[in-house]
């Protein structure tokens, strides 16, 4: 009998831990089966942002207090005629209902922003949508000198406890690394009631054209091979694992069977991927379950339950391996790649 790949997350009985993260590919419901038809247990959708949430509204604001005075058309004149644009919030919520009429995997809505605004009501209004479940994708980066690092952490468990009482489907939180204690915002949203977190969410980061001497951003993939970005949520989830409540998600770096059992051990309920499959294409998801078996099957595993978090921080001979000793072990036995000479007194 082949080993059992079934796993729970956020309250969803899932066929097997491999769930592709919101990415373009579930813009197109072909996509969608064909991520399903190749293993998909979910499907995270693409975000929806809020600029485009805040953009309704800005429209719904010129509409409702024209004005005759003509330097405000002048001011507001970047916006789209609304005859010529359809407002994303709605094409994306009717893209979730297709979504959930074209699949019979759990479909995961997610909304990225930091602030309440429209989140409040586009988290009911995705959730009378039928999504399953909700993923908050926390992006900000703060840039004024003034605004303290507790009142970030503030800001954001305030929002998030709001969500939760506004919707009773299940809840994620996907995390930047960035936070001055990973463990105590862990705990936190833990406490307000979410039923899972997300490690990590990966910044899109600004690069120099040096031919147009232009600020320039391209798309944040991981590659094959990419070891470090795998080490990150590696670490996190396996000291959260006996910390907290709930559900944990990888993200960032899966390729390979190899990563997905990793992960695994340390204490992941499912690991996210998008990248593998933005460059490899959908196939790559059979491969990955495929080979996840085979690696069960040769190490007599009869199940992911069996394994998972079996490599935890608590449940390893040493723990410390996963905190900074292992770091001073790191640098102190670092092979040198020729002798070191030295020519001058050291003082």
């Amino acid at each position: 009998m082949a080993p059992d790949l079934s796993t729970t997350y956020l309250g969803l009985q899932l066929s097997s831990p491999l769930v592709p993260s919101a990415s373009p590919l579930s813009r197109n419901l072909d996509t969608i089966r064909r991520l399903e038809d190749a293993g998909a247990a979910a499907i995270v959708l693409h975000s929806l942002f809020e600029e485009q949430i805040e953009f309704e509204g800005h429209l719904l604001d010129r509409y409702l207090n024209v004005s005759a005075d003509s330097s405000y058309w002048e001011a507001t004149s970047y916006h789209p005629e609304p005859d010529d644009f359809r407002l994303p919030p709605e094409q994306y919520l009717e893209h979730l209902r297709r979504a959930k009429a074209a699949a019979g995997i759990p479909i995961i809505a997610s909304l990225n922003g930091i602030s309440a605004g429209g989140w409040i009501k586009y988290a009911r209004l995705i959730e009378q949508a039928g999504a399953d479940a909700l993923e908050l994708n926390v992006y900000y980066l703060p840039t004024d000198q003034r605004l303290a690092g507790a009142r970030i952490e503030e800001a954001m468990l305030d929002l998030v406890r709001q969500v939760r009482e506004t919707v009773s489907i299940p809840l994620a939180v996907k995390l930047s690394p960035y936070y001055s204690n990973i463990a105590h915002v862990a705990h936190e949203l833990d406490e307000v009631g979410v039923d899972g977190l997300v490690l990590f969410n990966r910044f899109n980061q600004p690069d120099i054209d040096l031919d147009t001497l232009e600020v320039v951003t391209k798309p944040l993939i991981s590659t094959d091979g990419e070891g470090e970005v795998l080490r990150l949520p590696l670490r996190w989830i396996a000291i959260l694992r006996a910390q907290i409540t709930a559900d944990l998600a990888a993200n960032g770096g899966v390729h390979t069977a190899h990563d997905v059992v990793k992960l695994l051990l340390v204490g992941a309920d499912v690991t996210m991927l998008a990248s593998a499959l933005l460059l490899h294409g959908v196939g790559r998801l059979q491969r990955i379950e495929t080979d996840l078996l085979a690696w069960l099957e040769e190490h007599e595993y009869e199940s992911i339950a069996q394994l998972r978090g079996s490599m935890s921080q608590r449940r390893v001979p040493d723990p410390a391996a996963f905190e900074r000793a292992h770091y001073i072990r790191t640098v102190g036995t670092f092979p040198l790649a020729a002798p070191l000479h030295v020519t001058t007194p050291l003082l």
